[in-house]
């Protein structure tokens, strides 16, 4: 992996996103749940709920934020093309971005799971609003962390495919 390629992926699309995923969900939370001073756990309206919906909604939103702006990047030349994107392996991630954003917020939901599973071991029936507020800015902020940039690399791998494929028939035009 080149250097602005892991600097693309790790520092733009990993660290930039942890701050600002835990930024935004927090103020969201905190805006939401403002009027309140616990939160049940489980429930239609509860943390177990909420951080369902976000798992599966934030890295789906992330998706078709991100998509489009690499592939644009890629286009422009700001981003370079990955060579490997010709292999029948880079097939896979040629899948509609909507497909993508869906699959992404399924695995949200998964790596979900578990941290509510966890959290649900130590009994809280009620969780404070500045309980709720700060843990879910964390794990949205970890969440985002993790997940964009392979959500990046989706798009990156699928927009030099077709970058590549569109260069291909160019020169064969010609």
């Amino acid at each position: 992996m080149s250097k602005s390629l892991g600097r693309f992926l790790l520092v733009e699309q990993g660290l930039v996103a942890a701050f600002f995923n835990a930024l935004i969900n927090g103020v969201i939370a905190w805006w939401l749940n403002r009027g309140l001073q616990e939160l049940p756990f489980w429930g239609a309206q509860s943390v177990v709920a909420d951080f369902l919906a976000t798992a599966f909604l934030m890295p789906l939103i992330i998706c078709l934020i991100v998509s489009p702006l690499v592939a644009r990047q890629v286009g422009r030349g700001q981003l370079a093309a990955l060579d490997s994107a010709r292999s029948s392996a880079a097939r896979l991630y040629s899948r509609f971005m909507l497909v993508r954003g869906l699959f992404a917020g399924l695995l949200g939901v998964v790596v979900t799971l578990p941290v509510l599973l966890l959290w649900s071991w130590q009994g809280p029936m009620m969780v404070t609003l500045n309980e709720f507020v700060g843990i879910k800015a964390v794990f949205t902020g970890v969440l985002g962390g993790l997940i964009t940039p392979l959500i990046a690399w989706w798009a990156l791998v699928d927009a030099s495919r077709s970058s590549l494929l569109l260069k291909e028939v160019q020169r064969g035009n010609s």
